[in-house]
């Protein structure tokens, strides 16, 4: 089915804001139930569980699992994984990070979250790689506004990881959401404030900065789905969808 908000922001109305934030929710809350459960020797297939249940039993469906053949409910990426993990029998070490990515359909409408948790104790750097993705998103949700540009957000993403001495993977990006999992505009987590396109009041973003602790490049395991970093350094990932509003945004997740 053809996408028709591939080339401009979706405007959504009082309704469906209100329906995005009981999705949002839901999100937030599966995230949670699932985080309390990591601890070594837990299986990712477990996490997956809990939090496919979880959604179901509010009322909505996991916006991910079937979302162009993805098996989980969760994307489950451990260590050197950015993104889509699939959920399975790996058990989860002493020392892992592991993100958590997720996405909620509610009543016809798409919200998509991430975390990334540590397992037991972990080393410093994985502790400050965890804390400067974490701070790009906060730094980033903080001048998003009406009448912002995308760059604003890709160069507040980018300074905050370069700061810490970090980098962002290139080639994975945040976007727009709602009636579609993935639509326009499409947000980089690297960029020159003042430029890309203009947002709009009433539109919805997912902010997502992905964060190496060495090389940009990336590979793709033979399932398909898995990505991780090419030189197996540690990534991270932290991700809320926002509505954006006349003076800032409201995090929905």
């Amino acid at each position: 089915m053809p996408n028709p908000y591939k080339d401009h922001c979706q405007i959504f109305s009082p309704k469906e804001i209100k329906r995005l934030r009981k999705g949002g929710k839901i999100l937030h809350d599966a995230l949670r139930q699932a985080a309390v459960l990591i601890k070594p020797g837990v299986k990712t297939i477990e996490l997956d569980r809990v939090a496919e249940e979880f959604i179901r039993d509010n009322g909505a469906t996991p916006g991910f699992k079937g979302h162009e053949g993805f098996p989980g409910t969760l994307c489950t990426s451990v260590n050197d994984v950015c993104v889509h993990g699939i959920p399975g029998e790996y058990e989860l070490v002493e020392g892992d990070i592991v993100g958590m990515d997720c996405g909620v359909l509610y009543k016809d409408l798409y919200t998509d979250a991430c975390i990334t948790v540590a397992v037991g104790d972990i080393s410093e750097d994985a502790k400050r790689l965890m804390d400067a993705t974490q701070e790009a998103l906060d730094n980033a949700l903080a001048i998003i506004r009406a009448g912002a540009h995308v760059g604003d957000i890709s160069a507040a993403i980018q300074g905050t990881l370069k700061s810490y001495g970090f980098d962002a993977v290139q080639q994975l990006t945040g976007h727009g959401l709602g009636k579609t999992l993935h639509q326009f505009p499409e947000i980089p987590n690297f960029g020159e404030a003042g430029t890309g396109p203009e947002l709009p009041e009433n539109t919805i973003l997912a902010i997502e900065p992905i964060s190496t602790a060495g090389s940009i490049d990336i590979t793709e395991d033979q399932d398909k789905w898995t990505v991780r970093t090419a030189d197996g350094a540690l990534s991270a990932h932290f991700e809320h969808t926002v509505l954006v509003t006349g003076t800032g945004c409201d995090i929905l997740t």
